[in-house]
């Protein structure tokens, strides 16, 4: 299998949301990333695939806003883009969801969903936080993207991993954002609740986002994936449309390829101790 720069049917041709092309970074003579080129659509799913040390992380930073590269482009609908903070990619509309979602346990899910941008009535000193509508708000959103919860005034720690991670995505996606980044959504999640994450991930790009799924494994990025992107040690193994692997692969790719046949190839012509 041989890399491609082909453009799947989605993309259709347009300006990427997001494109990094030929990005590095590095931390002192340390090489976090180098020579790495993703592009996110609308409308589709952007999965960068690699194991621990890969530098995953690091390029979450960096469309995040929390790092800049130190060569290549990062572009935003064609434009370059050179971020101070995570408030300035947000308010281009990236939202990032990290792995430990930064939320309050014993608050209740209405309160995380407006956590930091929590709309107010009244005035002067009588000004105050519209909780009516922030609870209508919430299981209003939460529904449309197929999420129906019991009650919006349970604490967001009494829900399971899982719809965390979709209370997290339908609160991207009521905040306007065009880009939602992942930072591996069912790692820490059984197969049911991976599914249940997965399904609104995909929900999420039905809506128009450009998503980009972080994740090591194959199988739930082929699931909705449209683009994968390899990486390891920092570099990229490999760049492929769905139409140009298979999941066996992908898996294959993600398993360490030829050195994994190599290992094969080793442990098998190895006679008994």
């Amino acid at each position: 299998m041989t890399k491609t720069d082909a453009v799947p049917e989605g993309g259709g041709g347009r300006t990427p949301l997001v494109e990094l092309d030929d990005v590095s970074k590095y931390y002192g003579n340390i090489r976090a990333l180098e020579g790495v080129s993703l592009e996110v659509h609308a409308g589709e799913i952007s999965c960068v695939l690699g194991d621990n040390g890969a530098g995953k992380s690091t390029l979450i930073k960096i469309i995040a806003g929390l790092h800049r590269n130190d060569s290549g482009s990062f572009t935003i609908e064609g434009e370059e883009a050179r971020f101070a903070n995570p408030r300035e990619a947000l308010d281009r509309g990236i939202a990032t969801v990290y792995q430990d979602l930064a939320v309050v346990p014993l608050m209740p899910v209405w309160r995380n969903f407006f956590l930091g941008s929590e709309p107010t009535k009244g005035v002067g000193p009588f000004r105050r936080m519209d909780v009516d509508l922030m609870r209508a708000t919430t299981h209003a959103e939460l529904l449309r993207m197929g999420i129906d919860l019991r009650d919006v005034d349970q604490p967001i720690g009494t829900l399971s991993g899982g719809e965390r991670q979709c209370v997290a995505i339908a609160r991207a996606v009521h905040f306007g954002a065009k880009v939602l980044v992942l930072d591996e959504p069912t790692a820490a999640l059984g197969v049911k609740q991976s599914g249940v994450v997965l399904k609104y991930v995909a929900a999420a790009r039905d809506a128009g986002l450009g998503v980009v799924l972080i994740t090591h494994n194959p199988h739930h990025a082929y699931l909705v994936g449209d683009r994968f992107v390899l990486l390891k040690r920092g570099a990229m193994s490999g760049s492929y449309t769905r139409d140009d692997i298979t999941l066996d692969e992908l898996t294959r790719q993600m398993a360490g390829g030829s050195e994994l046949d190599d290992l094969r190839h080793e442990l098998e012509g190895r006679g008994p101790a």
